[in-house]
């Protein structure tokens, strides 16, 4: 058994897993329509059921948006999911084609728990997928793994680790392994806004270091000591302290300005500067630029947020000098497209 940062396996991790791990991976979110009704879905409620796609945090348009984010992130490969990328099909060969022609040795896995025909599965192939994921929620997936497999799809199994589950879990790893699938995932389950209440009204308790829920773990460590073959258990603390940091950190050093410092965990740090009362922007850049003689890169204006951003030094300075009437903040974010902000710091 491989146990490294959180994360735990047996034998081979699919290729889609090894580049999760270094945070390489653009999330492609088809939509979130889906045919299936699992209780612990962790959808958004402005994800579930929406016909929007999103690359990561950025909403999609046009397959420019998607070709656009992945550059941004330098990103070898793409995870495809949902709700269930196959119910809105043509989409989603398009932007696996687009994709492919775009990028060189570019990695594509797809999540479904849907059966596939061999039509469809010959189209996802013909497009250049190279993984597909099923997530086992009744029986009728398992002659759609075989086509896949007979097809050359790497093929596996995506699994929530109920806890205290563990018979009826080894009835799917079993056949599974019998259908000589290339990887069984199981995750560790985890609490979210959207799936609270039913998980709660099956008595499930979060564990207090995270939103795990107790007993998952366990009952996930425990399958793996049963079994050698290519099984991976992916933990709620492996996705938020290494997959997540890693794809943050992968986006942060490819978009850094001169004026923001990345933290360790891929977030960006700066300084922000707001006048008090109404000044253009741009004369208020000139005007700082030229009475304290501050280089032109480090101040810039950021148009989408009506703020001018600079170092956090000099929006120290600015503020202790007061002498322009502005108001100056430090600012911690997400250097995703939506530039999240997790901390505003008054000065």
């Amino acid at each position: 058994m491989n146990q490294e940062n959180y994360n735990i396996y047996n034998g081979e991790l699919a290729e889609g897993c090894k580049l999760c791990m270094k945070g390489a991976k653009l999330v492609l979110f088809i939509s979130g329509i889906c045919n299936r009704t699992c209780y612990y879905c962790p959808l958004s409620t402005n994800r579930k059921g929406s016909k929007k796609s999103w690359a990561n945090e950025r909403p999609v348009q046009n397959t420019q948006d998607i070709i656009n984010e992945a550059k941004r992130m330098r990103a070898l490969g793409a995870g495809i999911t949902g709700g269930d990328p196959d119910i809105t099909f043509d989409k989603t060969l398009l932007y696996i084609r687009t994709l492919k022609e775009t990028f060189s040795n570019f990695h594509i896995h797809m999540y479904t728990s849907n059966p596939l025909n061999m039509q469809m599965l010959k189209q996802l192939k013909d497009s250049g997928l190279d993984e597909l994921r099923y997530h086992v929620v009744s029986t009728d997936v398992w002659k759609s793994i075989k086509k896949s497999k007979a097809l050359g799809i790497d093929t596996g199994i995506e699994l929530p680790v109920i806890p205290h589950d563990e018979n009826q879990l080894e009835i799917l790893i079993n056949k599974a392994i019998s259908l000589n699938v290339n990887f069984i995932n199981l995750n560790e389950l985890e609490f979210s806004h959207t799936n609270c209440d039913e998980l709660l009204k099956r008595d499930f308790e979060i564990d207090e270091r995270g939103s795990a829920v107790i007993g998952s773990y366990n009952t996930g460590f425990n399958l793996l000591k049963k079994y050698q073959k290519n099984i991976h258990f992916c933990t709620s603390r492996y996705k938020d302290s290494v997959q997540l940091k890693n794809r943050l950190l992968r986006i942060a050093k490819n978009t850094v300005k001169k004026y923001e410092e990345i933290t360790k965990y891929g977030l960006l740090i700066k300084g922000v500067i707001i006048p008090n009362h109404q000044t253009m922007l741009p004369s208020l850049r000139k005007n700082l630029i030229k009475n304290y003689s501050i280089p032109a890169d480090l101040i810039c204006i950021n148009e989408s947020k009506n703020r001018i951003e600079t170092t956090q030094e000099i929006a120290c300075f600015l503020s202790d000098t007061n002498s322009e009437n502005l108001k100056c903040f430090l600012i911690e974010e997400y250097p995703t497209y939506d530039a999240l902000e997790t901390e505003v710091i008054p000065l």
